[in-house]
C-alpha cells in the first residue's frame, strides 16, 4: 500500500468550536472539537488507517510492522515517530503558554520537546494571535507579570489573515486567538507549560494548572523575527519541512512528484477534492483528509482542485554524531561531524568491578559532559554509534555475551537511553573498524575485504558487496573463532583450537612464557627482567629482531598460525584487501609482506588466483569511532 488514509484522534479541550466537524467533515459525538490529530503516532492519541490491507490498525503498528525504511533516512536521527500534524479550532482564545527544547524535555519531561509551525487555514475580520515579546524583559518582571495577570501587556500582539504561516521554536511565547482555525505541524511531543489562561475553569470547575517555574526555565525572553526565510517552502526548519500545493482544477490541475527513500510524505487536505496516484494505489481525497506516502514510494501524482500541506523531513544541518567505542580495556568516546573528523573525544577506563549499569551510566554522563565542555546541546546530536565487544544483537539493542569483559544478556541500548535519549545503533566493535575503514579508510573503493583485529582477543570483519556481512544469525563474521588446530588449546568462548587461542595477545604472551621455560639463554628473559610477570606482547617480537634463536622460531610459529586463519577466510571469501589492526605492526614493519608472502603461496589457486592485498588499518585509534558513527 503506497497510499494511507488517515482517521484522526479528537481532542475536546474547552476553547474548541464544531467547524472541524461542520466543515471538515470530522465524525466526533461532542459538543466541540478543539483538535484533531491527523497524522500522529504520540501515545496520547494515534491517528488510524482507514484504507487497504491495514485499515483499522493505528499508523504506529504499521510503521513499528515494516520498519523505519518506511520512514525514511532522514528519520534515522529521530528516537520514534518524528511531527504531530494537526487542525485546530479555536472558538475562544488559547492559554499563553511556552514549549521547551529537546535537552529540557528530555532530562524533565522524558519525550522531545516542540518546534511547530501555524498555518492559518481560516479566521474571523479582526482575529489575532500572541507571538513572544513586544519588547525585551528580563526573568525577574516575566515572573511578576506572570503573578499579578499583566503578561498580555508585554506580548507581541499579531493580526491574523488566510494564508499566513508562524514557526513557532521552542521557548517562543505563544498563543492562538479566539476564531481561527489552524493547520499545526509540529516535533512529536505534548509538552506545554501554561503561564495564563483567563482565570477558566476545567469541566470539574478546577482552574487549569499553570507551569510558572518551568516556562521561566525555557522561555526565550527577546522579541522574535516573524518568518525566517524559509522560500521556496511554507516552513523549513530541522525537524520538518512544509510546502504548500495549490490546485486550480484548470491552469494547474495536475502535480506529479517523487518520494524518495530519504523521507515519507504528509498530505494534508484543506480544501477541494481530487484523487491522488501513486504506484498501484488510487485513493479519492477530499476537504480535511489526511493522508500518508511511506518512503521510497516512488512517483505519485495528485488531480483535482485542492489546497494542501504537504509535509516531509529533511536532512539535519550539520549534524553530531556520537560515537563510542569500547573494548576489553577502555571505551574512547568521540563527537563526529558529517565529514568524519571528530570535533571532541576522551577515553575511559573500564573497571572490572564495575557492572554493566554503572559502566553504561558513566558513558552517558561522560558524553554529556563533553557535550557541555563544547558548548554542545543533546539536540545538536542526531544519535549514538555504539562499537561493543563479543556476539551483538543490534536489532534487539542488546549485547548477548561478551567473554572478554564477562557481559551476557545486557539490554545496551535500553540502558544507554535513560541517561542519553536518542536513537541508538549498536554493532561489533571490529565490524565498525572495518565500517569506518571501509568509508574513509584502507577499504575506501573496495566492495569486498575483511579486517583482523589483534587484541585482547581476535576480531573478525567481513564486507561483501560494500556491505557489512552479519549472517542470518547473531554473531556472523566471527573470524577469530575458526579452528585453526582441532581440539588444541581452550578458547575463552569455550572451544578449542580457535584462531584467537593462538593469535591473541593474551596467546602470544603464553607461548611467549612457555617458550621462557623450555630454556636459559634467551634474551627473552632479559628483555623482561627474568621475571615472567613482565612479559609483554612484544617480548618475542623484540628478542627476534636481535637475533635470539627461541625468539625467531616462537615468531615464525606464531605468524604461520595466524595466516593459517587469515588464509582459510580468504580461500572462502576472495576479498580484495585484508585489513589488519594490531599494535604488532608497530614493532615488526615486515610483518605485512611476510603476511602477504603466505598468502601467495598457501592460498587456494596460488598465484592463478587473484591475491587479495594485506594493509594495515589507516584510520588508526579512530577507525573504530569513524564506523561506530556510521551506525547512525
Amino acid at each position: 500500500m503506497a497510499v494511507l488514509k488517515l482517521k484522526p484522534a479528537c481532542k475536546d479541550y474547552i476553547w474548541g468550536g464544531r467547524r472541524l466537524m461542520e466543515e471538515f467533515h470530522k465524525t466526533y459525538d461532542g459538543d466541540r472539537l478543539a483538535e484533531t490529530w491527523e497524522l500522529s503516532c504520540h501515545p496520547d492519541g494515534l491517528s488510524v488507517i482507514t484504507n487497504g490491507d491495514w485499515a483499522g490498525k493505528s499508523l504506529k503498528e504499521y510503521v513499528a510492522e515494516n520498519g523505519i525504511q518506511v520512514l525514511g533516512r532522514n528519520c534515522r536521527r529521530f528516537q520514534e515517530f518524528p511531527i504531530l500534524v494537526k487542525l485546530i479550532d479555536a472558538k475562544d482564545n488559547l492559554s499563553i503558554q511556552v514549549h521547551p527544547d529537546n535537552g529540557f524535555a528530555l532530562q524533565n519531561e522524558g519525550q522531545y520537546g516542540k518546534t511547530e509551525m501555524w498555518y492559518i487555514v481560516d479566521c474571523k475580520e479582526g482575529s489575532y494571535l500572541y507571538y513572544g515579546f513586544s519588547r525585551e524583559i528580563d526573568r525577574q518582571e516575566f515572573q511578576q507579570r506572570i503573578e499579578n495577570d499583566t503578561l498580555l501587556e508585554v506580548l507581541n500582539k499579531v493580526p491574523v489573515q488566510k494564508g499566513d504561516v508562524f514557526l513557532i521554536e521552542a521557548g517562543t511565547i505563544h498563543a492562538i486567538g479566539k476564531d481561527i482555525v489552524i493547520a499545526e505541524i509540529q516535533q512529536n511531543s505534548n509538552v506545554t507549560y501554561r503561564v495564563y489562561d483567563y482565570g477558566r475553569r476545567d469541566k470539574d470547575g478546577h482552574q487549569r494548572d499553570l507551569h510558572i517555574e518551568k516556562a521561566l526555565a525555557v522561555t526565550n525572553r527577546i522579541p522574535i523575527l516573524r518568518n525566517k526565510n524559509a522560500i521556496p517552502h511554507l516552513a523549513n526548519c530541522e525537524y520538518f519541512t512544509v510546502d504548500k500545493l495549490n490546485l486550480d482544477g484548470c491552469m494547474m490541475e495536475r502535480m506529479v512528484g517523487t518520494i524518495t527513500d530519504d523521507s515519507f510524505v504528509s498530505i494534508l487536505v484543506l480544501d477541494g477534492q481530487g484523487v491522488i496516484r501513486c504506484g498501484d494505489d488510487c485513493v479519492d481525497f477530499a476537504k480535511g483528509d489526511s493522508l500518508f506516502l511511506p518512503a521510497g514510494s516512488g512517483e505519485f501524482s495528485v488531480e483535482g482542485p485542492c489546497e494542501a500541506l504537504v509535509t516531509s523531513i529533511g536532512k539535519k544541518a550539520s549534524p553530531i554524531r556520537i560515537a563510542v567505542y569500547m573494548s576489553s580495556k577502555s571505551i574512547e568516546i568521540g563527537l563526529m561531524d558529517v565529514n568524519q573528523s571528530c570535533i571532541a573525544s576522551t577515553t575511559l577506563s573500564i573497571n572490572p568491578k564495575d557492572g554493566w549499569q554503572q559502566t553504561i551510566a558513566r558513558i552517558g554522563d561522560t558524553v554529556r559532559a563533553l557535550l557541555h565542555e563544547h558548548d554542545l546541546r543533546l539536540d545538536n546530536c542526531v544519535g549514538v554509534g555504539a562499537a561493543l565487544p563479543g556476539t551483538i544483537d543490534p536489532k534487539h539493542g542488546q549485547i548477548i555475551y561478551s567473554n572478554n569483559i564477562g557481559w551476557a544478556d545486557v539490554p545496551f541500548v535500553e540502558e544507554l537511553q535513560k541517561h542519553l535519549p536518542l536513537p541508538i545503533y549498536i554493532q561489533n566493535n571490529a565490524n565498525c573498524i572495518a565500517l569506518g575503514e571501509l568509508v574513509s579508510g584502507a577499504a575506501q573503493g573496495c566492495a569486498n575485504a575483511l579486517l583482523f583485529t589483534i587484541g585482547n582477543g581476535i576480531g573478525g570483519s567481513v564486507i561483501l558487496n560494500g556491505q557489512l556481512f552479519e549472517g542470518g544469525r547473531l554473531g556472523g563474521g566471527e573470524l577469530g573463532h575458526t579452528t585453526i588446530c582441532f581440539d588444541g588449546a581452550d578458547c575463552t568462548c569455550g572451544r578449542k583450537g580457535c584462531l584467537e587461542a593462538y593469535a591473541s595477545i593474551p596467546a602470544l604472551i603464553r607461548q611467549t612464557r612457555e617458550a621462557m621455560l623450555n630454556t636459559d639463554d634467551s634474551l627473552m628473559w632479559e628483555l623482561c627482567d627474568n621475571n615472567l610477570d613482565n612479559v609483554t606482547e612484544f617480548t618475542a617480537f623484540d628478542a627476534a629482531a636481535q637475533g635470539d634463536p627461541p625468539a625467531i622460531q616462537l615468531i615464525d610459529l606464531y605468524i604461520r598460525r595466524l595466516c593459517a586463519g587469515i588464509i582459510n577466510a580468504v580461500n572462502v571469501f576472495r576479498p580484495e584487501v585484508i585489513l589488519l589492526r594490531s599494535a604488532l605492526l608497530d614493532r615488526r614493519e615486515d610483518l605485512l609482506d611476510t603476511i602477504q608472502q603466505h598468502l601467495a603461496t598457501e592460498c587456494f589457486g596460488g598465484d592463478k588466483n587473484s591475491i587479495p592485498t594485506v594493509r594495515k588499518i589507516a584510520l588508526g585509534s579512530m577507525a573504530g569511532l569513524v564506523g561506530a558513527a556510521n551506525l547512525i
